[in-house]
């Protein structure tokens, strides 16, 4: 992971001085699809822009900018759209359990006899666990935690990760999953999967009920 950064750092320096992706790529030995992602939000100073220019790529990286702006400008209103639509929601009990169903029927077990959401989503690990806790009563005690990692990953400190994500303790973690993994390729910031489980038939039983109920008054059963 050091490495990898160490590799960032010197393409974003290559970048501020108005080389070329592919020139990053090639003396970095790295791929320009990842040069690409890597630099996309790097700014070039007029220096830099103008040694792109004498390279005859200024217009490119012109485009590039003007596209990403139209990007952000779209992204903007929909997010505008989005929150003016959240607002009107009352969020009562009810309309929790029945979020905490939908998002429990596309990522979790289909076994009613136990409650089990997996994820690597650290946003809807935190988003599904806040439903459930804010839409029933629960025992903290029933709550059971498998990490899979990769070979490359550290246990401990991806354990206290998710620890603190999903408020559970780390004695309540069982042993972490080794995922098979040749070591070559890393996932930049990938904390690994979690699949959390809650032992209480009875809310496993209601989720499935609700999702079901939902799927035939909407006439899609």
């Amino acid at each position: 992971m050091a490495y990898q950064i160490e590799i960032k750092e010197r393409a974003i320096a290559l970048r501020k001085k108005g080389r070329s992706l592919k020139e990053i790529s090639e003396l970095l030995k790295i791929a320009k699809s990842t040069t690409s992602v890597w630099l996309a939000n790097i700014t070039l100073s007029i220096s830099a822009q103008k040694r792109l220019a004498q390279k005859q790529i200024l217009g490119q990286y012109k485009t590039v900018l003007l596209k990403r702006r139209q990007k952000d400008i779209r992204r903007k209103a929909e997010e505008a759209k989005a929150n003016k639509i959240i607002r009107k929601i009352r969020f009562s009990k009810d309309y929790i359990k029945l979020c905490c169903a939908l998002m429990w029927w596309c990522e979790g077990n289909k076994n009613s006899s136990f409650l089990r959401f997996t994820s690597s989503d650290v946003t809807l690990i935190r988003n599904f666990l806040s439903l459930l806790r804010k839409g029933f009563m629960l025992d903290e005690s029933k709550f059971r935690a498998l990490v899979h990692l990769h070979a490359y990953h550290n246990e401990d400190t991806q354990k206290r990760f998710w620890s603190q994500v999903t408020k559970i303790p780390i004695s309540q973690f069982h042993k972490s999953f080794q995922k098979n993994n040749s070591g070559k390729r890393k996932k930049e910031n990938y904390p690994g999967c979690i699949a959390v489980t809650y032992y209480d038939v009875r809310i496993a039983k209601e989720l499935e009920a609700l999702y079901n109920g939902f799927t035939k008054s909407r006439g899609v059963r």
